[in-house]
């Protein structure tokens, strides 16, 4: 075993556990207690507490017969979780990359949490006044445009499973009403994309939008945020129209196939967006089909 850490906040037994756990990983197969026990210098009665407690977790497996352990499913379903994660994160870099470059604002990433968003990546703005999100963070979903970009798209007895979850108040104007949030939410749906203004962070403004994978599911988000005073509404509508035109190639890259917003015509093609804006960008970003998702919004040239 490792010398003891320093820290006095480390909890000796768990930092023992995981070594355990560690070590069944690396070995790549079924493990006898005994060798476990051997090579980690851990007494076999420790050993065996250990291994059958990450065996009641999930994160290691016990073979009755060989009497013999290896890993656990809930070890290999979060594996599987952050190498879906790291497809996303290195499918979104480049609109990232595009959108802060543009910007010169925070760019974020970030999955769906149990009533939360977690930011899976960002890209920091280069300036002293930024926002202060971290990777690894979480925050509600409701008080983020994030939050509300994939919360809007969900299947509905899903998003309602997240609504009735306790709702955090981050800010003075963090939306609790459950009548409200949902008018906003049917608002996203329309628009394809969501905002918030200081709902989550005082004088912070966000602009999001989903991003989904071949079943429309909303397997993430993309937003870019940014101090209020930065982002005046007359800037607003071209951040929205630079993320829109950035999403769908994201979610085609993740599902390898498009996810159309209107039906065809009787020619069999699908209406484009008419937006120019959104159409010229997604032609300098080359993506040529772009689709705004409600009619409305290319009558009212958002």
């Amino acid at each position: 075993m490792p010398k003891k850490s320093g820290n006095p906040y480390v909890v000796q037994p768990v930092m023992k556990a995981l070594k355990v756990l560690e070590f069944v990983a690396r070995h790549g197969h079924e493990i006898a207690l005994t060798t476990v026990g051997r090579e980690l210098r851990i007494p076999k009665t420790t050993t065996f507490r250990y291994l059958q407690t990450l065996t009641e977790a999930g994160f290691v497996s016990h073979n009755r017969e060989t009497d013999k352990y290896n890993l656990g499913p809930l070890l290999r379903s979060i594996a599987r979780a952050d190498a879906s994660f790291s497809k996303i994160r290195q499918l979104a870099r480049p609109a990232m990359v595009e959108l802060m470059n543009e910007f010169n604002e925070t760019v974020n990433l970030a999955v769906k949490g149990n009533g939360t968003i977690v930011y899976i990546d960002l890209i920091e703005a280069n300036r002293s006044l930024r926002m202060q999100a971290r990777i690894g963070d979480s925050h509600p979903m409701h008080s983020t445009a994030l939050g509300k970009a994939i919360l809007a798209f969900l299947p509905e007895a899903e998003k309602l499973r997240q609504l009735d979850l306790p709702l955090t108040e981050r800010t003075g104007r963090t939306l609790l009403e459950r009548e409200e949030i949902e008018r906003q939410l049917r608002q996203v749906a329309k628009l394809g994309y969501a905002t918030e203004i200081g709902e989550n962070e005082d004088g912070a403004m966000c602009v999001g939008v989903p991003i989904f994978d071949d079943n429309h599911y909303p397997v993430a988000a993309l937003s870019i945020s940014a101090p209020l005073m930065r982002m005046p509404r007359c800037h607003s509508p071209r951040r929205r129209e630079c993320g829109c035109a950035r999403s769908p190639r994201i979610s085609r890259a993740i599902s390898a196939r498009r996810t159309p917003s209107f039906p065809p015509d009787r020619h069999g093609q699908r209406e484009p967006c008419t937006c120019r804006p959104v159409r010229d960008l997604a032609l300098r970003s080359g993506v040529n089909d772009i689709r705004c998702v409600d009619r409305s919004t290319h009558r009212a040239g958002r």
